[in-house]
């Protein structure tokens, strides 16, 4: 039986326990149902109880909607299991009440509240936050699943500025009919030209709501703006949203290039796919970082020439790298990577000394030549040990998804490189991936 208790809003019921899943608070309400904060008793790990409205509600159609929603997000259990998308543990029904049970995310805002003129993100947190989502997007497009509703309030950041797509509420999957909730397509200010003439939805969908996304973080201003629903359904079929340099100065100039591709009207005219996507907000974000003087090219091909990891390079391929790369200087006892977390980065050790570390035990020593990060290959993986510097170090990084983009020749010897280490260090009495 679901038992009551006495709701801190407005006295509306709260449910005492579910399922196993006791209730300890409400933490959110919304048109189709609230949600509650738990304790998975087997687990023991804190959770979000999604609730959906009764069906017995006194609007048979929301009533309907509902209960395809949550069979939508009933059926998504362990089926998406992505660092970058609130996974999704259990689904029931009890006493007529329809649940999910998801992670809970303690300290978690959406991108809501990123999206006044007055709050801007930073254009580089924009940028790693939207790269996330579209990453996550590609892993989902995959399996089959169609988001069909991101917008700043499905997005979620943690107290540390990771990410969450949330509510596949309305999602639609390639091996279901459940899915197509009629009424339901999204949210107008971010659907795409064909979600508003009811054309076939692909992954092109969710892209194009990407960018509506990344236009309003970068601006303040959704795209397409009206008082009436026909005007502003109107406005995303044909019209042409306002240049983003007009809304906030400083934007450069490659990433509003970006912006543009994923707001066009053919689906076939934007990026291929959310991995294209990531690739060409990277590519914008080398572009428009502060670029080095040249005699400091010059100065960094030389130091990378004479370490032993670019000893098979040609000379083309590390400039293509450096063009690709972060150079970063870190100071002595500083944190690189940290141990249990999620990145998509290599590094190699330019100069300086590391110490690499796991459950504060000391492993061993990297240095000038040295790299670590091939746990980066496997999609979602996480560091094993964390890596910090001994003494003031200089240190090269480069995202697996640029470098998906750099020629086949400099991406063979890349991976060449990153095996002969993994094999070097699994011979090792302490080998471990980093």
């Amino acid at each position: 039986m679901v038992q009551t208790a006495v709701s801190a809003r407005a006295g509306a019921p709260v449910p005492g326990q579910i399922g196993k899943y006791p209730i300890i608070r409400e933490v959110g309400r919304g048109s189709t149902g609230a949600v509650y904060l738990s304790h998975d008793p087997f687990f023991g790990r804190d959770v979000a109880i999604k609730v959906y409205r009764h069906v017995s509600d006194d609007d048979p159609q929301q009533a309907r909607i509902a209960r395809k929603m949550f069979i939508n997000e009933a059926q998504m259990v362990g089926r998406l299991q992505h660092p970058n998308i609130l996974p999704i543990y259990d689904a029931g029904e009890e006493d007529g009440l329809y649940y999910v049970v998801m992670e809970h995310v303690q300290r978690a805002r959406t991108l809501e509240a990123y999206c006044r003129p007055d709050n801007l993100l930073p254009v580089e947190d924009v940028v790693q936050v939207v790269f996330k989502v579209a990453r996550a997007l590609h892993y989902a497009h995959k399996r089959g699943v169609i988001h069909r509703d991101i917008k700043p309030s499905n997005i979620m950041l943690t107290h540390d500025n990771d990410v969450r797509i949330i509510d596949f509420g309305i999602a639609l999957r390639s091996d279901s009919d459940t899915s197509r909730i009629e009424g339901i397509a999204g949210s107008p200010s971010y659907m795409s030209p064909e979600q508003v003439q009811s054309l076939e939805i692909t992954p092109a969908t969710d892209l194009y709501s990407l960018g509506a996304v990344l236009y309003e973080l970068l601006t303040g201003f959704r795209p397409f703006r009206s008082s009436s629903l026909a005007r502003l359904l109107n406005q995303i079929v044909y019209a042409t949203p306002p240049p983003i340099h007009t809304l906030r100065l400083g934007i450069p100039e490659a990433l509003e290039d970006v912006v543009a591709v994923a707001l066009q009207k053919r689906p076939a005219d934007r990026h291929s796919s959310g991995s294209e996507f990531a690739a060409r907000l990277s590519e914008a974000y080398a572009q428009f970082r502060v670029q080095p003087p040249a005699h400091d090219l010059r100065g960094r091909f030389a130091l990378l020439r004479q370490l032993s990891f670019f000893h098979d390079f040609s000379e083309t391929d590390i400039r293509e790298l450096l063009r690709a790369a972060d150079w970063r200087e870190y100071a002595a006892d500083e944190r690189i990577v940290r141990e249990g977390e999620r990145d998509d980065r290599f590094y190699v050790i330019v100069s300086g000394t590391c110490a690499v570390e796991a459950r504060d035990r000391d492993l061993g020593a990297l240095g000038p030549g040295d790299c670590f990060g091939e746990s980066s290959y496997i999609s979602g993986a996480t560091r094993n040990v964390g890596v910090r510097t001994h003494a003031p170090s200089t240190i090269l990084s480069v995202s697996a998804t640029l470098l998906e983009q750099a020629s086949p020749q400099c991406q063979l010897r890349f991976m060449k490189v990153f095996l002969r280490t993994l094999l070097r260090r699994l011979q090792g009495a302490n080998g471990t991936w980093t």
